[in-house]
C-alpha cells in the first residue's frame, strides 16, 4: 500500500439514507436541522470507529459512555431519569447488537432530553455524548469541534489566509512582533512595534487574541483596513491589507553551529515540512556543512508521510523506515525508502525530549534502529498510533487510531495507557524522575525481555515507553527559572524589548541590522538596562527578602519573593530572553532561537563534542551489521 492511499485526507461520507432508514432516525430526520445534524453526528462517529478502529471495537460500551456523556453536562443537575429512555441504572446488563439498536437507543434518548428539556443546549450535549464515547479508546482517537478543527487544519496545512504579522496584546493594545516576511503586511511596510489602535474604523483596545484573529484573518483576495500608531510618529498610519496566503513555517530556524555543523530545528511534521527541510539543508550545504544536528525537540509529531519523507533523506534506497499494523488490512504495510537519500552519508544526531512524539520518534527510531546517527537528550514522550481523521455533518472532526506504527526492529514505542486515564497519560511525563539518567534506569529496569530489541549492528534498543537515547544529556536546571518565569507572566522583558526599540530603534538598526552575527557575539544589555528590569520586576511584586531562611525563590499570592544576591545570579537568564526577543522583533523568528541557543541550550554544546562517538557508531555498524544480520538468520 503506498502512503498516498493510506494518510490522503478523508472527507467523511454521509451515512446512506438506507443505514438511517433501518436504524430508526428517519424521525429524527424530520425534526428540523439540528436534530439531523446531531444524530448524524452520532452515527458517523459509531459507523466511523467501528470501520476504522485498530483494535476491535465494543459498541455496548461506546453507546453506554455515550449516553453517560449526553447527561454529563445537563443545566439541571438534579434532574430525575429513573425509566426513561436516559436511565442508565440498569445499564450493567444492557447488551447491544449493533449499530443500528445503538442509534435507534440514542435517537430515544435525544428525542425524550428535547422534549423534555426544551432549554437545553442539544448540539452540546451530543458533543459530550461524543468526546465521552471516545473515552474507552485510546488517548489520541478524539473529538474535534468546528472552531479547533479550522486552526488545525490551518495549521498542518502550512499556511493560512489573513494580513501576515506575529503580534501579542500588551496593555491591552494589539502589538505587531514581527511582520511575516513576504507577507502582505511586510510589503506594505507594517513593522515590529506598530500598535493596531483600529480595525475597520472601529477602536481594537481591549481585544482579545481570539478578536484579533477573527478581525485580521479571511479569504484571500478579501481586504481590511487598519490604524496604526507608531513610535515616534504623531500621526496616525492608516492601511488596507490586501489578505493572502501566509506560510507557517515548520522549520523554526536552521543555521550553522560551526564552519561544518548544520543546525535544524522542526517544530512538527505539517504538509510542508520536508520542502522546508530540503530548501533549509540545501542553504547549510552551500555554507559548508559536512555534518548535521537535527532537533526534534518538543517536535508533537504531524503527518506520517512527512516522517518517512525526512527519513529517507539519510539513507540509501530499500531501507525500511516503519510498518504500521492493524486489524485492517487496509491499514497495514511497510514502507522502505524509495530512492537514495540525499545526506546518506552525512554524519548526523538528533536531538529529543519527552516532548517529541510520533513523527518525531519515527525518525529517531530509524535512525537509531539502522545505526545510522546518535539519539541525544532525555527519553522520548512514546506515542506509536497513527490516526486518520474524518469529517461529520457540522465540519466538526474526529481522529480514530487506525494502526500502529513499528520501528524498523519492531519496535512498538507507545507507552501503556488506560481506558479511562486521558489526563494522567497526558501527564505521564511530568511524573518521570526529573533526573533523565534516573528515569532511563527506571524505566529499562521495568521493560521485559519481550520488548527488548536489537539494532542492525545489535544495540540493545527497547519497546513500550518511548526512543532512549544513546546519549543521554540533562537539560541545565542548576539555575532556578522563578525570576525568569515571573518576568515572561508580567510580560516585563517583552515590554522593556519594545520600549528600547521605541526610543533606540534607529540607532540600534543603525548598528547591528546588517551584521546579525556580531549581534549575536557581542551585544550585551548595559547595567542601565538591567537595573530597569530589575526596578520593573519589583513594581510588579518581587520582593528581594531581609530573612535569612529563605534559600530559593518562594511564590505566593503573585507575590515572588528571592534571597538576597538571587538576582545577581541569574540576571543573565532574563538578559538572555530579551536579547532574543530583540532578536526576533528585529530579523525574524528564524534569529530568535540562534540567540536563545547561545544563553540557555547545553545540549547542543554537549552534542558537539559527541562527533567522535558518531564516527565510531559508523565504524562499528560497519563491522558488526553483517554479524548480527547473520545471527537472525
Amino acid at each position: 500500500m503506498s502512503v498516498k492511499k493510506l494518510l490522503a485526507p478523508n472527507i467523511a461520507v454521509l451515512l446512506a439514507l438506507s443505514i438511517f432508514w433501518f436504524a430508526g432516525v428517519e424521525s429524527v430526520i424530520q425534526n428540523g436541522d439540528e436534530n439531523q445534524t446531531n444524530i448524524k453526528k452520532f452515527a458517523q462517529t459509531q459507523q466511523r470507529i467501528i470501520d476504522n478502529y485498530v483494535d476491535p471495537v465494543d459498541i455496548t460500551k461506546l453507546y453506554k459512555n455515550s449516553i453517560r456523556g449526553l447527561l454529563s453536562n445537563l443545566t439541571d443537575s438534579t434532574a430525575e431519569f429513573s425509566n426513561t429512555p436516559l436511565d442508565t441504572t440498569n445499564f450493567e446488563n444492557l447488551q447491544i447488537d449493533g449499530l443500528g439498536e445503538s442509534i435507534q437507543r440514542f435517537e430515544k434518548a435525544y428525542n425524550y432530553l428535547a422534549e423534555n428539556y426544551p432549554d437545553e443546549n442539544l448540539t452540546a450535549r451530543t458533543e459530550d455524548a461524543i468526546e465521552k464515547m471516545f473515552s474507552s479508546l485510546d488517548p489520541h482517537s478524539i473529538y474535534i469541534e468546528p472552531e479547533t478543527s479550522d486552526a488545525i487544519e490551518d495549521e498542518f496545512a502550512g499556511k493560512f489566509q489573513g494580513v501576515g504579522i506575529q503580534f501579542n496584546i500588551i496593555q491591552d493594545t494589539i502589538t505587531v512582533i514581527t511582520a511575516i516576511s513576504g507577507g502582505p503586511s511586510d510589503q506594505l511596510g507594517i513593522q515590529s512595534g506598530d500598535r493596531i489602535v483600529e480595525i475597520e474604523d472601529s477602536s481594537a483596545i481591549g481585544f482579545s487574541n481570539e478578536d484579533v484573529l477573527k478581525a485580521l484573518r479571511g479569504p484571500k483576495g478579501t481586504k481590511v483596513d487598519v490604524t496604526i500608531k507608531r513610535p515616534h510618529t504623531r500621526a496616525l498610519l492608516n492601511f488596507t491589507i490586501t489578505r493572502d496566503d501566509i506560510p507557517l513555517y515548520t522549520v523554526d530556524t536552521s543555521y550553522m553551529l560551526d564552519n561544518q555543523t548544520g543546525y535544524i530545528k522542526i517544530n512538527r511534521f505539517a504538509a510542508t515540512t520536508h520542502e522546508e527541510f530540503m530548501e533549509a539543508a540545501e542553504e547549510l550545504e552551500e555554507q559548508g556543512m559536512d555534518r548535521m544536528v537535527l532537533d526534534l525537540r518538543g517536535n508533537p509529531g504531524g503527518y506520517l508521510g512527512q516522517a518517512i519523507a525526512i527519513s529517507e533523506e539519510f539513507f540509501p534506497r530499500g531501507t525500511k523506515i516503519v510498518s504500521t499494523k492493524s486489524r485492517h488490512s487496509r491499514f497495514t504495510s511497510a514502507y522502505n525508502s524509495r530512492r537514495d537519500g540525499e545526506f546518506k552519508e552525512l554524519p548526523i544526531i538528533v536531538l529529543v525530549n519527552q516532548g517529541s512524539a510520533s513523527a518525531s520518534e519515527i525518525v529517531s527510531g530509524a535512525i537509531q534502529d539502522h545505526d545510522r546517527g546518535l539519539i541525544v537528550g532525555q527519553r522520548t514522550f512514546g506515542k506509536g498510533l497513527v490516526q486518520q481523521q474524518y469529517e461529520l455533518a457540522d465540519s466538526s472532526k474526529i481522529r480514530v487510531t487506525i494502526s500502529k506504527y513499528y520501528t524498523p526492529s519492531g519496535r512498538l514505542i507507545q507507552k501503556p495507557y488506560s481506558k479511562e486515564g486521558g489526563e494522567n497519560y497526558a501527564y505521564e511525563i511530568y511524573q518521570r524522575e526529573i533526573d533523565a539518567e534516573s528515569d532511563v534506569e527506571e524505566f529499562v529496569s521495568h521493560v521485559p525481555d519481550s520488548l527488548r530489541y536489537t539494532t542492525d549492528a545489535g544495540r540493545t534498543v527497547y519497546g513500550g515507553g518511548g526512543i532512549v537515547p544513546d546519549h543521554i544529556v540533562q537539560e541545565d536546571t542548576t539555575h532556578s527559572g522563578a525570576v525568569l518565569n515571573f518576568m515572561r507572566r508580567k510580560n516585563i522583558g517583552f515590554d522593556y524589548v519594545r520600549e528600547y526599540l521605541d526610543d533606540h530603534g534607529d540607532a540600534f538598526r543603525s548598528k547591528w541590522e546588517d551584521d546579525y552575527e556580531r549581534f549575536r557575539k557581542e551585544f550585551e544589555w548595559s547595567e542601565g538596562d538591567i537595573a530597569h528590569v530589575f526596578n520593573e520586576l519589583k513594581k510588579n511584586n518581587m520582593v528581594v527578602s531581609d530573612s535569612d531562611t529563605l534559600k530559593e525563590p518562594d511564590f505566593k499570592s503573585d507575590t515572588l519573593y528571592i534571597p538576597q544576591g538571587h538576582w545577581e545570579e541569574v540576571s543573565w537568564m532574563p538578559a538572555g530572553v530579551m536579547k532574543a526577543r530583540l532578536a526576533l522583533q528585529v530579523w525574524g523568528m528564524k534569529k530568535y532561537f540562534p540567540v536563545l541557543n547561545d544563553v540557555f541550550d547545553n545540549t547542543i554544546e554537549e552534542s558537539m563534542n559527541m562527533w567522535n562517538e558518531v564516527q565510531a557508531l559508523r565504524e562499528y555498524a560497519a563491522n558488526h551489521t553483517q554479524e548480527a544480520n547473520s545471527a537472525i538468520d
